[in-house]
């Protein structure tokens, strides 16, 4: 894996970090890869739960590197887009614990994982029309589903920023911390991975793309994707832990 992207495991969360304060973690072919891998590497590993990405020297990641970009390079993986992790996050549940600045690819970065959770100073925004670019790591097409569209538009055509309490209060964020983001986002994480892991996975499925789905047919597209999960063996070990008063042995099967 890249030396531009740091990983750790800790209680079956896996900790990804973007390596590149002196950048202020702006996003590289490298960095990009070495997400990808740590992306690949958590869904394929069974004692992984959950993943967190963040940043190193108390910046998230401030888009993409310019430098690089007028070299040519392209800060993006096949089939996984920009940061190796935009047109194709990973099946189990990605966290953004956000420092600093999440701005431009790096705000873009940040909606494409599954929960937030961002320190009170932070800043976030896509000022690619500052710049003469357009957001198109999914910026002008995946922020409108996630806030309301005049928001997502006036953020969008002004290129300003806004602050973590404004983001909260418009739901792009989970929950603002006074500390570090990524010890709010490890609690987070936490409190997840004690979860199903089947229930969990398949949850997030559901909730990703169901809103894509006829209405007439979602409850059956629905049950082909839960149906294994209630006859599983988590389910029962989780009603017997439940019956029993104990904490569940999750098996993943």
């Amino acid at each position: 894996m890249s030396e531009e992207v740091m990983t750790e495991v800790e209680d079956g969360v896996l900790i990804v970090t973007i390596n590149r304060p002196e950048a202020k973690n702006a996003m590289s072919k490298a960095a990009a890869e070495g997400i990808a891998a740590a992306m690949d590497r958590l869904d394929s590993e069974d004692d992984l739960r959950v993943g967190i990405l963040t940043g190193a020297g108390g910046t998230f990641c401030s888009g993409m590197d310019l430098k690089g970009f007028l070299r040519g390079e392209s800060p993006s993986v096949e089939g996984r887009g920009f940061g190796g992790v935009v047109q194709k996050p990973p099946e189990k549940p990605l966290i953004a614990a956000v420092e600093g600045y999440a701005l431009a690819g790096g705000l873009e970065l940040m909606i494409a994982c599954d929960l937030v959770v961002a320190n009170e100073n932070a800043k976030f925004g896509i000022p690619e029309t500052k710049r003469g670019l357009v957001a198109a790591a999914g910026g002008v097409m995946m922020l409108p589903d996630q806030i309301p569209e005049r928001i997502a538009m006036e953020l969008a055509l002004t290129g300003d920023f806004i602050d973590a309490a404004r983001a909260y209060e418009l739901g792009l964020i989970n929950r603002v911390t006074s500390g570090a983001a990524l010890d709010g986002a490890k609690e987070l994480a936490a409190t997840i991975a004690a979860n199903g892991p089947l229930a969990v996975r398949v949850s997030k499925q559901v909730l990703k793309q169901s809103r894509g789905w006829p209405m007439e047919e979602r409850y059956k597209r629905q049950t082909d994707l839960i149906a294994p999960v209630f006859v599983s063996e988590d389910a029962r070990e989780g009603a017997a832990a439940f019956a029993e008063k104990r904490k569940p042995n999750w098996k993943g099967k």
